[in-house]
């Protein structure tokens, strides 16, 4: 079986495809794999393909996006020049793609594309309708993005990281299975959670804050980290930052000279024991990452990117069910709401917990089998045809 698989952008549309190959190769060990992704992922997929249980190659190929900002007005946003040239030269990007893509698809011939979702599905997807190779497409979350609304129309098998309510995709070819997670994140036992604190050369006896804005990084929730982190540290609690490959630099330069405040600029490995040993999670909304925090049950500080509908709608829903605690990037840039935040939670263990059992209920920890058993499906029924 050749699968050819494909998502970029950020951690959360790459992550689950390692959990989703590893259960694919445990029903066709024989199985042959590529990964394509962006151009400004490509390291860090690299890295997290190494978790694979079989030989993973990645390419990448060139990759554009619409640019559609939910906090400005349509108006606005085509009267910024830096907006709309952008979106123009995206086109071309695009179309390059897709000719990267039509090459590498008559080339490889894979027998079914799995696309995780991100902007970089959109010219393999589009060279998968023209070369009649089958699609099964998965989105996480609860606002379906742009990219799986358009190979919806044509994909063979679509999963879904949320209830079918939330979509308006074919319930016939629709499923929802969960968001795929590794095997690793699950709730972790003391002794466990003292191993992982001894792996990354953490106190075992303090509170432990580990704050991410994803794989790329998160500008606003690195400040507000630094400048939560004298009353965080002063308070015995120890800050763990992932500051992002792009934004790790400015973080670092900026980070306190302490011994309980750590900076790195991504997690490779074992990060599912480091989100496992903290006792407060700070980070993005977006589904994989949430979906992973549920898997582990953790007490979590989610903070929705302000222009990314997707993230808003994933963190208005875990703040309806009290799963999570929600703040807005506003709130991170004007005040102290961060700290504050975080000195409740850690001062409120019943409240960690509550938070934490909530968020729990959410976890679909076979999510990745059942996405592995629809594309093998698909692909079984493309070699018989």
């Amino acid at each position: 079986m050749k699968l050819l698989a494909v998502g970029g952008g950020s951690g959360g549309h790459v992550t689950p495809v390692v959990a989703v190959i590893n259960e694919i190769a445990a029903l066709q060990p024989d199985v042959q794999v590529t990964f394509v992704c962006d151009k400004a992922f490509a390291s860090q997929s690299r890295g997290l393909m190494q978790h694979a249980t079989v030989p993973v190659r990645v390419r990448t190929i060139a990759a554009g996006k619409f640019r559609r900002y939910q906090h400005l007005s349509v108006l606005r946003q085509l009267l910024m020049p830096s907006i709309v040239l952008a979106n123009i030269l995206d086109i071309f990007k695009i179309l390059a793609g897709v000719c990267q893509s039509l090459w590498l698809v008559l080339r490889w011939r894979p027998d079914v594309i799995f696309a995780k979702g991100g902007f970089v599905c959109l010219p393999v997807g589009i060279a998968a309708r023209c070369l009649r190779v089958p699609v099964v497409i998965h989105d996480s979350d609860a606002r379906p993005g742009l990219t799986n609304r358009v190979m919806a129309r044509w994909a063979a098998a679509i999963a879904t990281g949320w209830p079918l309510k939330h979509y308006h995709y074919p319930a016939s070819r629709s499923r929802y299975v969960g968001v795929p997670i590794g095997a690793d994140f699950r709730p972790l036992t003391p002794p466990q959670r003292q191993q992982a604190r001894q792996t990354f050369s953490l106190d075992p006896h303090k509170p432990l804050v580990v704050a991410t804005g994803g794989g790329l990084g998160s500008a606003i929730i690195n400040h507000a980290v630094l400048r939560a982190a004298d009353d965080l540290l002063a308070a015995g609690i120890q800050v763990y930052l992932v500051a992002g490959k792009g934004n790790y630099d400015a973080a670092q330069a900026k980070a306190p000279q302490h011994p309980d405040f750590h900076c790195v600029p991504f997690v490779f490995e074992h990060m599912a024991q480091l989100l496992g040993a903290a006792d407060v999670v700070v980070s993005r909304a977006s589904a994989t990452f949430t979906q992973e925090l549920a898997g582990l049950a953790q007490a979590a500080i989610l903070v929705p990117a302000h222009h990314l509908g997707d993230q808003r709608k994933n963190a208005a829903i875990y703040a309806e069910a009290k799963a999570a605690l929600v703040l807005q990037d506003d709130a991170l840039e004007r005040s102290d709401a961060l700290s504050q935040a975080i000195l409740t939670l850690v001062r409120d263990p019943a409240q960690r917990q509550q938070l934490a059992q909530r968020l729990h209920t959410y976890a679909r920890p076979h999510a990745a089998r059942d996405v592995a058993q629809m594309v093998v499906k698909v692909a079984q029924r493309t070699r018989k045809g």
